[in-house]
C-alpha cells in the first residue's frame, strides 16, 4: 500500500478498475548501474544472490556492504540522504532496534521458538492459502504476474485477478464466480497439532512454577536495579476510583426515600379525586404515574457510579521498553463526511492533522476518510491537508503542542509560551502559522471553486472525469496519500496513514447512510491495514488530547480487564458554546452523571463518536469466558447438597476464545469453522475473512499492495453485503437513524462490557448548534431514532433476554433511551393544565388538610435533595443542572413531541416527514448564529404553552381582584404550577425573541406581564368613577 500509487476506482460487480495518477506521482529509484559507495569510495558490490547491493531501499543511496554494517552496528542507522532507519538485510547481523524477522540465519531458529502473535498470524494464514480458495473464473496465464494473496509452499495463485498491465487501460475481462468453504487444516492427534500443544504445556507449566515459587528468577536478578521499574510495568494499568461513602450513600439513602414519598403521595392522590374537576384530576394523575415511571428508569442505572484513573507510565514501560519493538496495538482511526458545503473541508482537515500527530508510533495509525458525497473538493482538500501534514506533524511533536488541531492551537487565548524552552520555538510558530494560513487560503480557494459545478462534471488534473460525478450512481474509490513508502515528512521521518475511501454507489441498492459508510471503512481496513483496535470520529470532533488513544489502551491492553472490553468511550465536549449554555449544548449532566452511573454497572452507552473499538467485538464475537469455578463440591451422595452442574462442551458463539490460551484458541477457531458460513457471517472475500481470524491484526505478510487496494474496492461495492449478517449481527447495526444505540445495545447483549474514559485534559472536543431551530432540530434526529429502536426488533424492551448477559439495570437505561420521546405526550398535558385551570377557576387537587400537604413538602424536598446530592458526587454545578431541566421541558414539548408522532407515521403508515428550517437573520458578531431566527415548525407547541400560561395567569390575577381577597388564597397553588411552565420555557422565549435591540428578554417578559396587571387593577379601582350606595339587590331583590 504505497502513498501517490494513483486514485483507485472501480466496481467489482462491473469488473471494473483503473488507476488514475492525477494528483501525486510516485518518486522512482535512483538507477544504481555502476554506482559506487559515496562514504567511502569503494564499488558498492552484489549480494549473496548476485544482485546489486541496496542499503537503503526508500532512496536507494549508494552504500557498500562494510559501510552499511558500521553504520548499523557504531553509527546513527539512519540513511544519510533520506534519513530512514536501515532496515535488516539477510545476512547482516541483529543489532539493538531491530524487529523480529524470521529469517532463515536467525539464532531464534536454534530452539524453534515462535512468537504467540506470529502463531496465530500463520495459523490465520494456514487456514486461506490451505483450505480456500478465492476467485471468479478459470486460473490463466494472463494473470501469472500479478503476485498471489498468500505465498508459500502450498499457496496457489488467486484467480481471476486483474492484471496489472491493464489498470487505467481499458475494460477488465469478465469472469465467473465460484467459492470454496473452507474447513479446518490440522485435527487433533496430528505431528503438527502435538507438537504446539506440547509446546503450550511446556510454557504454562513453567509460568505456573514461576508463580509458585519452584522456578525463581536468578540470583543477579534480584539486584538488579532495573526490578523496581519492570515490577511497576507489572501493575494494572487502571483502577476504578469508587465515590466516596460520604458522597454516595447519603445519595442513595435520598433515592429510597424518594421512592417511599412517592408511593404515599401517588397513593393520596389517586384516593382522593376532585369531583368538580374530574377530567383535569384523572389526566394528571395519569401523567404523574408516567413521570414516576419514567423517573424509575433514568434514577436507578446511576445507583453504582464510579470514576477511573489510568497509569500511562505503566503502559509505556510494559510495551515501550527502551531497545526493544514498540508493542502497542495498531490503531484504525475512521473519519466520516458526507456534503462539504455543510461539513466544511477545512474542519474536516483540521480533525485529520490532529490524527496524524497524536502521541502514538506512527507505525501504528492508520487513518481512514469516508467521504460518503464522493465529492472532488473532499479529495482534494485531503490532499492538500496530507501535504501540510509534512510540515504540521514534526512541529507538533517536536514542542509538544496542544492541542493538536492548527485552527483550535492558534485561535488559543493563552500563553502559548509556557513551558516552552526551546530558543526556536518563536520563530518556527510563526513560521509554522504562516503555513497554515497559507493552507487555509488554497482550502478556501477550493470550497470557492467548488461553488459552482461545471455543465461538463469534474476534471481531475490530468484530465480523467472524476469518478464521482454523479454522487449516487458512481464506483469505489481508494486513494493513500500517505503510507509507509512515501509518506515522509520534512525532516525525513515516517508519517502515518492516509486513505481517502468513496464506497460504490447504485441506484437500486440500500446504501443506509453512515451505518454503511461505517461497515465499509470496517472492511477496508480489515483488507489493509486490519488493527485490531479502531477509533471513529465525525469530522468535526478533532483529538484535543494527543494521548487520548494511550488512555483507551490502559483499558482495552490490560491484562486484567481488557479482554472483555468491546469499546472505550470518552465524553463529548464542545468548542463554539456561549457562556451560559443557553440551551443546555454541553449536556453534562448525561455525560457527567448518567454515564458514570452506568460505568458501575456494564459499562456506558456508544454515543457515535469519540470511542475506541475492539475489532473482534465488532465482528459479533462473544468476549472470552474464563475458566468458571462450580458453586458447589460434594459427592452427590447427600440430598442436602446440590449436585455440580456440568458446563457445557462448547459455545456456538464464543468463535474468539482466549488470545492468552492458543489450544483453547485453537479449539473455538476450528469449531467456528466447522458451524458457521463465513461467507453468509462477512461476504464473500477471502482476504477479509482471514483477517477477522487475527486477533491480534496485521495483514499476511506476502499479500501485495495491488492485491489488497483491488479486494478493498470489492468489499466496498455496493453488493457486498447481500445475503451477509452485516447490519444485523455485525459492525454497526441497521434499523435506525441512531445506529450508536443499537450498535452498543448489540454488543452488551452478547456479555461485553464498555468503558467510560474521563482524562483530566479532555480527549475531543467538537463544534454544537448553538443556534434554537438547529439544536431542535438535532434533538428530533436523537428521539426519532430513539423511537424507531423502540418500535424495532432490537427494542431493549424485548430484546436480548436469552442468555442474561445484559444486567437489569444496564436494561433499565437502554429501555429508558428508547422512550423517554413518549414523555412528551403527558408532559404537554401537564404544561396546559395550569393555564386551564388559571381559565376555568379549577384545580386538579381538593383543598388538602395540614397533614396532606406533608405529602407535598416531602416531596418537593426529596427533589431538590436527590439533584444537591447528585451534584455533589458528579462536580456538575447547578447552572448546568438548571439548565438541562429547562431544556428537558422546551425538548419534550416541542421535539419529542413531533419525533413521536412522525416515528409513528413512519411505523405505522410508511410515511416519512421531513422537517426544514429557513434562516431568517443572521449576524457576524460572536455567538451571532445563537440570535439568529430560524422559523420551523418545531416553535409551534412550546410557543402556544408559553401564550396560554400567560394569558392564564392574567386571567387568575384579574379574577382575585374581582372577588376579593378570599380568592387569593386558592390563587396562589395555580400561580406557582404556571410560573414553573414559564421558568422552564424562559430560554425559549429568549430564543423566540431573539436580541430585541440588545434589551434583555426578561425585562421585555415583566414589562408586559406587570402592564397587563396594573391596567386591570386600574380598572377596578376606576377612581374617576364616583361610587353611590344603593339598595343591596341580594336582600330585598330588584324591586325594593
Amino acid at each position: 500500500m504505497e502513498a501517490g500509487a494513483g486514485l483507485v476506482a472501480g466496481s467489482h460487480n462491473r469488473n471494473e478498475l483503473v488507476v488514475i495518477h492525477g494528483h501525486e506521482e510516485s518518486k522512482p529509484l535512483k538507477n544504481l548501474d555502476g554506482q559506487v559507495c559515496e562514504i567511502c569510495g569503494d564499488e558498492v558490490g552484489l549480494t549473496v544472490d548476485g544482485d546489486l547491493f541496496v542499503a537503503c531501499n526508500e532512496c536507494g543511496f549508494p552504500v557498500c556492504r562494510p559501510c552499511y554494517e558500521y553504520e548499523r552496528r557504531e553509527g546513527s542507522q539512519l540513511c544519510p540522504q533520506c534519513k530512514t532507519r536501515y532496515k535488516r538485510l539477510k545476512g547482516s547481523p541483529r543489532v539493538e532496534g531491530d524487529d523480529d524477522e524470521e529469517d532463515i540465519d536467525d539464532l531464534e531458529h536454534e530452539f524453534n521458538i515462535e512468537d504467540e502473535q506470529n502463531k496465530h498470524k500463520y495459523m490465520a494464514e494456514a487456514m486461506l492459502h490451505g483450505k480456500m480458495s478465492y476467485g471468479r473464473g478459470p486460473e490463466d496465464d494472463d494473470n501469472a504476474q500479478f503476485p498471489s494473496v498468500i505465498a508459500g509452499g502450498r499457496s496457489r495463485p488467486v484467480s481471476g485477478e486483474f492484471p496489472i498491465s491493464s489498470y487505467g487501460h481499458g475494460e477488465m475481462p469478465s469472469s465467473l464466480h465460484k467459492r470454496v468453504h473452507p474447513y479446518p487444516i490440522s485435527e487433533p492427534g496430528s505431528e503438527r497439532w502435538d507438537e504446539k500443544k506440547e509446546g503450550g504445556w511446556k510454557e504454562r507449566m513453567d509460568d505456573w512454577k514461576l508463580q509458585q515459587g519452584n522456578l525463581g528468577p536468578e540470583p543477579d536478578d534480584i539486584n538488579d536495579p532495573d526490578m523496581a521499574m519492570i515490577d511497576e510495568a507489572r501493575q494494572p494499568l487502571s483502577r476504578k476510583v469508587p465515590i466516596a461513602s460520604s458522597k454516595i450513600n447519603p445519595y442513595r439513602m435520598v433515592i429510597v426515600a424518594r421512592l417511599a414519598i412517592l408511593a404515599f403521595f401517588l397513593r393520596y392522590r389517586i384516593l382522593n379525586p376532585v369531583h368538580d374537576a374530574f377530567g383535569l384530576w384523572l389526566t394528571s394523575i395519569i401523567c404523574e404515574i408516567w413521570f414516576a415511571f419514567s423517573w424509575i428508569l433514568d434514577q436507578f442505572p446511576k445507583w453504582f457510579p464510579i470514576d477511573r484513573e489510568t497509569y500511562l507510565d505503566r503502559l509505556s514501560l510494559r510495551y515501550e521498553r527502551e531497545g526493544e519493538p514498540n508493542m502497542l496495538s495498531p490503531v484504525d482511526v475512521f473519519v466520516s463526511t458526507v456534503d462539504p458545503m455543510k461539513e466544511p473541508p477545512l474542519v474536516t482537515g483540521n480533525t485529520v492533522l490532529s490524527i496524524l500527530a497524536m502521541d502514538y508510533p506512527v507505525d501504528k495509525i492508520s487513518c481512514y476518510v469516508s467521504d460518503d458525497g464522493a465529492s472532488m473538493l473532499t479529495f482534494e482538500s485531503l490532499s492538500e491537508t496530507a501535504e501540510f501534514a509534512r510540515k504540521w506533524v514534526p512541529f507538533c511533536k517536536k514542542f509538544s503542542i496542544e492541542p493538536r488541531a492548527p485552527e483550535m492551537y492558534f485561535t488559543l487565548k493563552i500563553d502559548y509560551l509556557k513551558d516552552k524552552v526551546q530558543p526556536t520555538f518563536v520563530k518556527e510558530r510563526r513560521a509554522m502559522k504562516r503555513e497554515y494560513e497559507e493552507f487555509k487560503v488554497r482550502i478556501n480557494a477550493l470550497v470557492a471553486k467548488a461553488a459552482k459545478v461545471p455543465p461538463e462534471g469534474w476534471i481531475m488534473q490530468d484530465g480523467t472525469p472524476w469518478p464521482g460525478n454523479n454522487t449516487k450512481d458512481h464506483p469505489g474509490m481508494i486513494q493513500v496519500f500517505l503510507g509507509h513508502s512515501g509518506g515522509l515528512d520534512a525532516d525525513g521521518n515516517e508519517l502515518p496513514r492516509l486513505v481517502y475511501v468513496s464506497r460504490e454507489k447504485r441506484p437500486g441498492f440500500q446504501h443506509h447512510k453512515k451505518a454503511g459508510a461505517m461497515n465499509a471503512l470496517v472492511r477496508v481496513s480489515g483488507v489493509l491495514t486490519n488493527a485490531p483496535f479502531m477509533l471513529n470520529l465525525d469530522c468535526d470532533h478533532y483529538i484535543n488530547n494527543s494521548k487520548a488513544v494511550r488512555e483507551a489502551m490502559c483499558f482495552l491492553m490490560d491484562p486484567q480487564i481488557g479482554r472483555k472490553v468491546c469499546y472505550v468511550q470518552f465524553p463529548q465536549r464542545f468548542d463554539g458554546i456561549d457562556t451560559n449554555d443557553r440551551y443546555a449544548n454541553r449536556n453534562t449532566v448525561f455525560f457527567d452523571i448518567n454515564m458514570k452511573g452506568l460505568d458501575g454497572i456494564q459499562g456506558p452507552v456508544y454515543v457515535g463518536t469519540g470511542c475506541v473499538f475492539r475489532r473482534q467485538a465488532l465482528y459479533g464475537y462473544e468476549p472470552p469466558k474464563g475458566p468458571k469455578r462450580p458453586k458447589m463440591v460434594s459427592c452427590d451422595c447427600c440430598p442436602c447438597f446440590g449436585r455440580r452442574k456440568k458446563l457445557p462442551k462448547y459455545s456456538k458463539h464464543s468463535a474468539n476464545g482466549d488470545a492468552a490460551d492458543l489450544q483453547g484458541m485453537d479449539d473455538d477457531k476450528e469449531l467456528l469453522m466447522s458451524k458457521m458460513n463465513f461467507e453468509k457471517k462477512f461476504g464473500q472475500s477471502a482476504i477479509f475473512v482471514t483477517s477477522t481470524l487475527m486477533e491480534q491484526g496485521g495483514v499476511p505478510p506476502s499479500s501485495s499492495p495491488a492485491a489488497l487496494l483491488k479486494e478493498a474496492i470489492h468489499v466496498i461495492s455496493c453488493g457486498y453485503e447481500d445475503k451477509t449478517e452485516w447490519g444485523t449481527e455485525l459492525g454497526w447495526i441497521y434499523g435506525s437513524i441512531t445506529e450508536d444505540i443499537l450498535t452498543g445495545f448489540k454488543m452488551h447483549c452478547r456479555g461485553w462490557r464498555s468503558i467510560y474514559c474521563m482524562p483530566k485534559r479532555p480527549a475531543f472536543k467538537g463544534s454544537a448548534p448553538i443556534n434554537l431551530s438547529d439544536r431542535l432540530n438535532q434533538v428530533l434526529r436523537w428521539a426519532l431514532g430513539s423511537v424507531e429502536i423502540f418500535f424495532s426488533h432490537h427494542s431493549p424492551v424485548w430484546y436480548g433476554y436469552k442468555g442474561g448477559k445484559l444486567k437489569w439495570l444496564e436494561r433499565f437505561a437502554y429501555v429508558n433511551t428508547t422512550i423517554y420521546p413518549f414523555t412528551s405526550l403527558p408532559l404537554l398535558a401537564y404544561c396546559t393544565l395550569p393555564a386551564i385551570c388559571l381559565l376555568t377557576d379549577k384545580f386538579i387537587m381538593p383543598a388538602i388538610s395540614t397533614f396532606a400537604s406533608l405529602f407535598f413538602i416531602a416531596l418537593f424536598m426529596s427533589i431538590f435533595a436527590t439533584g444537591i446530592l447528585e451534584l455533589r458526587w458528579s462536580g456538575v454545578s447547578i447552572e448546568e443542572w438548571w439548565r438541562n431541566e429547562q431544556f428537558w421541558v422546551i425538548g419534550g414539548v416541542s421535539a419529542h413531541l413531533f419525533a413521536v408522532v412522525q416515528g409513528l407515521l413512519k411505523v405505522l403508515a410508511g410515511i416519512d416527514t421531513n422537517f426544514t428550517v429557513t434562516s431568517k437573520a443572521s449576524d457576524d458578531e460572536d455567538f451571532g448564529e445563537l440570535y439568529a431566527f430560524k422559523w420551523t415548525t418545531l416553535l409551534i407547541p412550546p410557543t402556544t404553552i408559553l401564550i396560554i400560561n400567560l394569558v392564564g395567569v392574567v386571567a387568575g390575577i384579574s379574577d382575585a381582584i374581582n372577588n376579593g381577597y378570599q380568592a387569593w388564597g386558592p390563587l396562589f397553588g395555580k400561580l406557582f404550577f404556571a410560573f414553573w411552565v414559564i421558568l422552564h420555557l424562559y430560554p425559549f422565549l429568549k430564543g423566540l425573541m431573539g436580541r430585541q435591540n440588545r434589551t434583555p428578554t426578561i425585562v421585555v417578559i415583566w414589562s408586559v406581564l406587570l402592564a397587563s396587571i396594573f391596567s386591570l387593577l386600574w380598572v377596578r379601582i376606576d377612581p374617576f368613577v364616583l361610587k353611590t350606595k344603593g339598595p343591596d339587590t341580594k336582600k330585598c331583590g330588584i324591586n325594593c
